[in-house]
C-alpha cells in the first residue's frame, strides 16, 4: 500500500536513513514500496529524551532508523519500558505500554512510535509538564 507524504515548505524527513528537506513549495510524495520514513515532527534528538515516556520513545525510534543496532536499542527500550510501567498505575496506559511492547517485539516500530505518543499526553496531563516549554525556557526564550 503506497504512503503519501504531504510536505510543508522546508520540512525535513528521514527516508531509509537519509535526511531530506523539501524545497520552498508544498509537495506531495508517494512512496510505492516499504521504506523507513519519519517526518521531522516525529524525530527526537537524544537530548530531548528528557522524560520517562520520551526515554521509551527514543530507542524505538532508533530501532526503526538503525536496524543494524537493534539489540542495543532493544535492551534500552526494555529497561525504559519496565521503569515506566513500574511507575504507572493507570490501566489504560499500562495497556498502551503492552501494545507498544508487542509492536516492538513484532518489529512494527512505526506503529509503536505512534502509540508511544499517547504516553507523552498522559505524562503531560499527570505531571503538568511540557518538555518543549522547558527547552525554550532553558534556552532563554
Amino acid at each position: 500500500m503506497p504512503l503519501k507524504l504531504s510536505l510543508k515548505p522546508g520540512e525535513k524527513f528521514v527516508l531509509n536513513g537519509a535526511v531530506l528537506t523539501n524545497g520552498d513549495k508544498r509537495t506531495s510524495l508517494v512512496i510505492q514500496n516499504k521504506a523507513c520514513v519519519l517526518r521531522e515532527k516525529d524525530i527526537m534528538q537524544p537530548a530531548d529524551a528528557n522524560t520517562p515516556a520520551r526515554r521509551v520513545y527514543l530507542p524505538i525510534m532508533m530501532m526503526y532508523l538503525d536496524p543494524d543496532e537493534n539489540e542495543n536499542y532493544y535492551n534500552d527500550f526494555a529497561l525504559r519500558m519496565t521503569e515506566f510501567m513500574g511507575a504507572v498505575q493507570n490501566r489504560q496506559i499500562l495497556g498502551t505500554c503492552i501494545e507498544i511492547s508487542r509492536d516492538v517485539t513484532a518489529g512494527n516500530y512505526y506503529k509503536a512510535l505512534m502509540s508511544c505518543r499517547k504516553l507523552f499526553d498522559f505524562e503531560r496531563e499527570r505531571l503538568n509538564y511540557d518538555p518543549e516549554s522547558l527547552s525554550k525556557h532553558a534556552a532563554g526564550y
